[in-house]
């Protein structure tokens, strides 16, 4: 089903992290979004991330027909946890650093481009992930891949930009391993010494490496990837292989999919959703949610869905 343009939309809720900064800015944003014929705005600012779910849940109380996310990854993930399942489509302009989902789903880092696919692309739906109680539409990772983000957290990002990730992944890659078990829908599928445990729902995470090659958003699958390199030089070997072949062509990468997962761990680690870091754990779990959350996409974008599966959005 092809897609067609959105006209005169009742009613549209904007989420918008207010530290970030994207052409004009958020008087930009908004005048491009009453330029589509929009019959009733609904406005919502926020300091941090954090504060975006009560946003989208007084979004749904007042009846949004479409939510505008306006900031990075972690907005967007604290948005998708709340809508998740409700029916209400979401719109990405990306204004952070990395755009985990955005750039995997084709939608550019130009605000005018990205609200003109909100009202007149096609409408994707997309699997989500949920692990310990929360949605996610990217990744989740424990380990090396945590402690990296939450180094490039600490103020980094504002500074440096997406060198902020280089500078954290070469200061961790002297992180510690520990015993881990992977069960994959029941069966235990790893049992070792583990420096990260990634879950993905597309093909590329931060910095653009294309870690699972094979993901489908929407395939009702998570990836499944184990990486037991440990110093500089495996995670060097190991990163190389990554981004420039195939990830499982790696020593140190093991990588599978499944609907249900279960990680063990013998020592506290951290966990992160979507570049997101939370706290340190000994256990995730974890499963997919097929056709959890449908994105506003560019119409027949390089990651498009089988036409069956794309939503018009006449």
């Amino acid at each position: 089903m092809s897609a067609s343009a959105v006209k005169g939309v009742g009613k549209v809720a904007v989420i918008a992290h207010r530290k970030k900064s994207l052409g004009g800015g958020l008087d930009e944003l908004r005048r491009r979004i009453t330029d589509e014929g929009v019959e009733d705005l609904l406005w919502y600012e926020v300091p941090k991330s954090r504060k975006a779910p009560k946003k989208a849940r007084e979004a749904l109380r007042e009846g949004a027909d479409l939510v505008v996310v306006w900031g990075g990854d972690g907005i967007v993930q604290r948005c998708v946890d709340v809508l998740a399942g409700k029916g209400v489509p979401v719109a990405i302009v990306p204004a952070g650093t990395a755009n985990l989902l955005a750039s995997n789903l084709g939608i550019p880092h130009e605000l005018a481009e990205a609200v003109r696919i909100a009202f007149h692309g096609a409408r994707r739906s997309l699997d989500l992930g949920r692990l310990n109680g929360e949605h996610f539409a990217v990744m989740a990772g424990v380990g090396f891949d945590a402690d990296m983000l939450a180094d490039a957290d600490r103020g980094a990002k504002t500074r440096l930009g997406r060198l902020a990730y280089v500078r954290a992944g070469l200061r961790n890659m002297r992180g510690p391993t520990t015993p881990t078990r992977v069960r994959v829908d029941g069966t235990t599928w790893f049992e070792g010494e583990a420096s990260c445990v990634l879950l993905g729902n597309v093909g590329k995470i931060t910095g653009g490496i294309p870690a699972f090659d094979d993901a489908r958003p929407d395939d009702g699958w998570l990836e499944v990837g184990v990486a037991t390199a440990t110093g500089a030089l495996q995670w060097a070997r190991t990163l190389g292989r990554m981004a420039l072949g195939r990830s499982e062509a790696s020593p140190f990468v093991r990588i599978t999919r499944a609907r249900r997962v279960d990680v063990r761990l013998a020592s506290p680690m951290l966990y992160e959703l979507d570049g997101g870091p939370r706290r340190e754990v000994t256990r995730v779990k974890a499963r997919v949610v097929p056709g959890g959350i449908t994105v506003c996409v560019p119409a027949g974008g390089p990651d498009r869905a089988p036409e069956s599966q794309a939503v018009a959005t006449a």
